[in-house]
């Protein structure tokens, strides 16, 4: 099998920045996602994830730094992440990184149920083969990082 190349999508002002890093094992979604068609942004990337599964890198991050994002959004992001976890090596490991505004984070943080607000990414990531890590970041007006918090697994 070739190495895969990179997949880098620009963002539009209904797109998230999309890069796949395969050499860095590095998966990023910056921006606001409110395609139209989310099956002609999200297809190459469900694709590109599968393939990265059959030869991942034995570090892998999953950088979600989604604003806002519709429905359709959430399945195709749920669908990439079902590819992550097909990763077939137990020496393997899936970093989720999730970054929000700083309110959202402490409001999240001061909840009693932080992790039924993970429950549906859990149920995607609990019968992975890879080990998995959820990290949150709290960011500023910015998008600087400014806390974060290991939340799971």
């Amino acid at each position: 099998m070739e190495e895969l190349k990179d997949l880098l999508i620009e963002k539009t002002s209904k797109t998230p920045q999309i890069e796949l890093r395969y050499q860095k094992g590095e998966i990023s979604f910056t921006g606001k996602s409110l395609p139209e068609n989310a099956s002609r942004i999200y297809e190459p990337v469900l694709n590109w994830a599968e393939k990265y599964a059959l030869k991942p890198q034995p570090v892998t991050n999953l950088r979600m730094g989604l604003e806002y994002f519709n429905t359709s959004t959430t399945l195709w992001i749920s669908k990439i992440m079902k590819a992550l976890t097909r990763i077939n090596n137990p020496d393997c490991r899936l970093f989720v990184h999730i970054y929000m505004p700083v309110d959202e984070y402490d409001d999240l943080r001061e909840s009693n149920d932080m992790r039924d607000a993970f429950t549906p990414l859990t149920e995607i990531l609990q019968h992975s083969i890879p080990e998995v890590s959820l990290k949150l970041y709290a960011t500023d007006d910015t998008s600087n990082v400014i806390r974060d918090a290991l939340v799971l697994f």
